[in-house]
């Protein structure tokens, strides 16, 4: 597999197999001051495993969130378009030899109507997702893609529309595809690698176009080069070891940032979850515990401060509401892993199981009791916030204030439009606690926002 190097990740893990109480304080410290951590470095916080230095790994990775992002948790929800597939990958639902599941691929009429469920229910951000097939609806793929953005953009609720669209699909063939998808007007574009592990990958990947892990490496690139600056990587944590599985997604790290100057805007942390037709459901090959899951979390955030780090609904609400106060700034919610599944309780045809089954208010409530600010905000994307333009920000922890602003003003269209009694109540409280640490020419420019919402202006934005 080009770009990973096993045998130095081996090295590492096996030079630094037990933990340096010194050499765990010197890393912390550079973490804290906002630098990315080397392989090594990586490798000597993966090592610290002892509960006084998790302990303080933990508290670390908390400040350094709040650092760079403040206390905002940026809300999406998924939107499965199609679940036909080439690929026989052991781990999903959508492999092609799963004959269980009915497949489906939605018409522009069908998006339309998920997408205005999700707008009813205040929904701002999607995560278009899809399987990997040869044509969809008699179209190319790309074409297939890029006409279902549009849909996405379309649908409208009243005052509400979709502020962005990221997509998760499979590695387009040309950089003329990405630039198509670019000219779409997504944000993120985002790929797994799934495993990281050479056999692994080759063992787990039966047959089709994603057996050659290459070529996903390669897609991240053919990204980059369209001008597409802000991607998305991920690791399915259970299919090898964690702590490797870590250290090469911070080898692919480099190599971007060595080759563009940029890293990856999000990183996303599923760890495999049963799924009907699937093999591994009660045998995991390296199932993560889920103390070394959040430790994994918590080093990402030390590892790469101005990254986003994602967590999904494959998590229990329990795991989640732990797991976002050691450095998860993004979560999706109220997901549903079937395409059409939004608003017709379909549980079937699914990628793999969910283990957070809260609705949208209640997990905004949520956020809400532990002092975190929900937030829907697109801002950076339509800013040309991005790429190099947003890493200028984020390394430093600049873009905290412009993220805590257009949170707020977020939420308070949430609140107005959606929100049950109780979220109303305790939301407009947690506004109020934030608004009193606004400097005072940044309060006026909330309060002219607030004002205009009660005029019925909606998405405004710094």
């Amino acid at each position: 597999m080009k770009i990973i190097d096993a045998k130095i990740i081996d090295n590492l893990l096996s030079t630094h197999a037990t933990a340096d109480p010194a050499r765990v304080d010197s890393v912390l410290d550079k973490a804290r001051a906002l630098q990315r951590l080397s392989l090594e470095e990586t490798a000597v916080l993966m090592a610290a495993d002892d509960a006084a230095s998790t302990e303080k790994i933990f508290d670390t990775a908390a400040d350094v969130k709040n650092t760079v992002y403040g206390r905002r948790v940026v809300l999406f929800a998924p939107l499965y378009i199609s679940n036909r597939c080439m690929n026989n990958c052991s781990y999903c639902g959508f492999k092609t030899d799963n004959t269980a599941i009915k497949r489906i691929s939605l018409t522009c009429n069908q998006i339309d109507e998920q997408v205005k469920y999700l707008l009813s229910r205040g929904h701002k951000r999607i995560l278009m997702v899809t399987g990997e097939a040869a044509s969809v609806n008699g179209k190319a793929n790309i074409d297939y893609y890029t006409e279902s953005i549009a849909a996405i953009y379309a649908a409208k609720v009243g005052p509400h529309a979709i502020k962005r669209v990221n997509i998760n699909c499979a590695p387009l063939n040309t950089v003329n595809e990405f630039k198509k998808l670019k000219a779409a007007g997504i944000g993120t574009y985002q790929l797994f690698q799934e495993t990281y592990h050479d056999a692994t990958y080759r063992s787990v990947h039966l047959s089709g176009p994603k057996g050659d892990p290459d070529k996903r490496l390669d897609a991240i690139d053919l990204a980059f080069e369209a001008g597409i600056d802000d991607v998305g990587l991920g690791v399915l944590y259970g299919l090898y070891d964690y702590k490797f599985e870590t250290l090469a997604l911070m080898q692919h790290i480099e190599h971007l940032e060595n080759k563009f100057n940029i890293g990856p805007h999000t990183i996303s942390v599923p760890r495999i979850e049963p799924a009907e037709g699937a093999d591994f459901t009660n045998n995991i090959p390296h199932a993560v515990s889920d103390q070394d899951f959040a430790r994994l979390i918590a080093i990402l955030r030390l590892a790469v401060p101005y990254t986003g780090l994602i967590l999904s609904t494959r998590e229990t609400a329990q795991a989640r509401d732990r797991l976002i106060n050691l450095g998860v700034s993004q979560i999706s919610a109220e997901s549903c892993t079937s395409p059409g599944g939004y608003g017709h309780e379909d549980t079937t045809n699914t990628q793999f199981e969910l283990g957070d089954h809260r609705t949208l208010d209640q997990i905004i409530g949520s956020l809400i009791s532990q002092k975190l600010l929900p937030s829907f905000c697109a801002a950076c994307y339509r800013m040309d916030r991005t790429g190099e333009n947003f890493m200028e920000m984020a390394k430093p922890g600049t873009i905290k204030g412009k993220c805590q602003l257009n949170g707020l003003v977020t939420l308070k269209e949430y609140i107005d439009d959606f929100a049950s009694d109780e979220v109303k109540e305790s939301g407009y409280k947690l506004i109020d606690e934030f608004a009193e640490h606004l400097d005072e020419n940044t309060r006026q420019v909330l309060d002219n926002f607030f004002t205009h919402i009660a005029q019925g202006t909606r998405d405004e934005y710094v």
